[in-house]
């Protein structure tokens, strides 16, 4: 029994709203069977449809993004069992297995990734005074963010639990560390910008901040030995403004 596209449609919208509801018990779980309602009221009836709820009030917690093709493959699974098929894993146990492993990815993906790159690349903008800053901020963030909610869902619809093969190869812990790695740049070249103009404004040579470059390095080297970073850090706040200070 394949689900109607406007019960597909409607389950994939209702998933912005996975985390309307949160307990402190078992997370996610009110959110999940919310998303999967419309679905399941088409295809149980009765003591199915209640057992059916039953299923999905357990524990479920991941990221939200990357629930998308965990909807879609669960789908595939409550269907399969209406129509009395066999199937792979059960709904719970399929559940249980990949919920952990995709919060993980979600969470160094999104949060620690495109979050972060997006934040640099608007703050260019904001430092020029541009209107366009939070636009681009929430433009570069959402793009990967609904592609994901979209492309997953329906990912996961047409391969079932096989979709976990899916995301496996698009090796994206290794996107999440590109994307971190692109944020380092960014950030460093804003920092370099900032510099140069706050020294254009008070009237300062530039070139003297190579003579920074040899103190950088040593700190490098003491963070590799094991120095406290945040020591580090503290002494290189002194030592830029105490910079600053001598030659202005």
């Amino acid at each position: 029994m394949r689900l109607p596209g406007i019960i597909l449609i409607r389950v994939l919208f209702r998933s912005f709203l996975l985390q309307s509801s949160w307990n402190y018990e078992r997370m996610q779980n009110l959110g999940f069977l919310y998303v999967l309602s419309p679905a399941l009221k088409y295809l149980y009836r009765g003591d199915e449809l209640k057992a059916a709820y039953q299923r999905h009030l357990t524990y479920f917690n991941t990221h939200p993004f990357m629930s998308a093709p965990v909807l879609g493959a669960t789908l595939v699974q409550e269907e399969k069992r209406a129509a009395g098929m066999d199937v792979t894993f059960s709904v719970e146990d399929f559940k249980n297995m990949i919920m952990a492993p995709y919060a993980a990815i979600g969470d160094a993906l999104f949060w620690g990734g495109v979050r972060p790159l997006a934040a640099c690349t608007a703050l260019f903008f904001a430092s020029k005074g541009s209107m366009l800053a939070p636009f681009i901020f929430l433009s570069l963030f959402n793009l990967p963010h609904l592609m994901m909610r979209f492309w997953g869902f329906f990912r996961g619809y047409a391969r079932g639990v096989s979709v976990v093969e899916v995301i496996q190869r698009r090796r994206l812990p290794d996107v999440a560390i590109r994307f971190k790695e692109g944020a380092v740049i960014l950030l460093g070249g804003l920092c370099a910008y900032l510099t140069v103009d706050t020294c254009r404004t008070e009237n300062v040579v530039a070139g003297w901040g190579l003579l920074a470059l040899p103190v950088m390095f040593v700190f490098v080297w003491l963070s590799r030995k094991g120095l406290s970073t945040l020591f580090l850090a503290l002494t290189s706040l002194v030592f830029v403004v105490t910079f600053f200070q001598v030659v202005t």
